[in-house]
């Protein structure tokens, strides 16, 4: 996988972004132009016109954010418009992406793991990229503060809140994980989804359509675990529940770690460390629509692109590129003081 590494202002930020990887963000910009098309029925313009009426509302109230972009289509030599479009895909398509992700939080006396598979199309893994960021303002998550995205399908966006992909950035940008989701918060998110945030002490589920936003604690288990579907109710909201093996996946990876945790206080012990969590997932029960997960199809249901095991307290993590039982890059990555 590419590795970028990025510094200076939000422009200069995006401009290293947008000439190192150019080659990859075109990829990525025919990609959803295709996947728009068909899941969709938009056209690439018809996605410019909509991310169009974004734009004034980004540029006014998260102006870093917005001049990270430019940075990104001066240096890719990209229209603004595109770069735009992919950072606010989700808006665009109402919550429509059929990237089915499963993700878990899991505290011990020793670490605090994160953990999630990104399930999406294989087509996709080929403009996957490495940020390493290091800004004017000090940001690159030095606090050791972790996100991780499922995401959920309830139509509907808002332009008066933050886009859910900008809201991962600002989380990472957060010193902690209440002070994360005390901004999101504040801001709203745009449309559907459920963002996992953790530090070394706790985790926080912020589950938020276009218009509610609820919170779910980890409780005295220390652990979160979640899919593609609500797991709270939101008032005056319908769920549609799109991905069929969601609710079995989520009743499998919390009957695995419960297992897992029975077993290792069997035997007298219980810590499960960063071996048995990325176990939890490399799971196949009810395989190709597990939480190791392939696809079906042209730009049909999501593949596991990769793993990610991160452990907050060390302030670094694992990337396994391509399905947890079929690695193809082993990446290691730790904060760099």
């Amino acid at each position: 996988m590419k590795t970028i590494r990025c510094q200076g202002t939000p422009f200069e930020l995006g401009q290293a972004h947008g000439v190192g990887a150019a080659e990859l963000i075109r990829g990525s910009v025919a990609f959803y132009e295709k996947m728009f098309a068909h899941t969709c029925k938009l056209t690439w313009e018809s996605v410019r016109t909509i991310a169009k009426g974004w734009e004034s509302q980004i540029a006014t109230k998260w102006p870093k954010y917005h001049r990270e972009m430019e940075g990104i289509a001066d240096g890719a030599q990209l229209p603004l418009i595109d770069i735009l479009s992919l950072n606010i895909r989700t808006e665009i398509a109402f919550g429509m992406f059929d990237d089915g992700c499963t993700s878990l939080y899991w505290k011990t006396s020793k670490d605090s793991f994160l953990a999630q598979n990104w399930d999406w199309m294989e087509e996709q893994k080929q403009h996957l990229i490495l940020l390493n960021i290091t800004n004017n303002d000090d940001w690159a998550n030095k606090h050791g503060v972790g996100v991780c995205l499922n995401a959920i399908k309830v139509p509907g966006c808002d332009q008066s809140r933050l886009p859910v992909h900008l809201a991962l950035r600002a989380a990472l940008e957060s010193t902690s994980a209440d002070a994360a989701v005390q901004h999101l918060q504040n801001t709203g998110l745009a449309a559907s989804a459920h963002i996992l945030i953790a530090d070394q002490e706790k985790s926080i589920g912020v589950e938020s359509t276009a218009t509610t936003l609820r919170i779910i604690e980890m409780g005295t288990r220390d652990r979160i675990f979640h899919a593609n579907h609500l797991l709270l109710a939101h008032e005056g909201v319908v769920d549609a529940v799109w991905l069929p093996d969601s609710i079995p996946r989520q009743q499998r990876i919390e009957q695995l770690a419960s297992d897992l945790a029975s077993a290792a206080k069997r035997a007298g012990s219980f810590e499960p460390n960063s071996r048995d969590i990325m176990g939890l997932l490399d799971d196949h029960e009810g395989f190709p629509y597990s939480i190791c997960r392939s696809e079906k199809g042209p730009l049909g249901m999501g593949a596991t692109l990769f793993s990610i095991v991160m452990e907050l307290r060390g302030k670094k993590a694992k990337v396994h590129l391509g399905r947890p039982c079929h690695v193809e890059e082993a990446i290691e990555l730790g904060f760099e003081e």
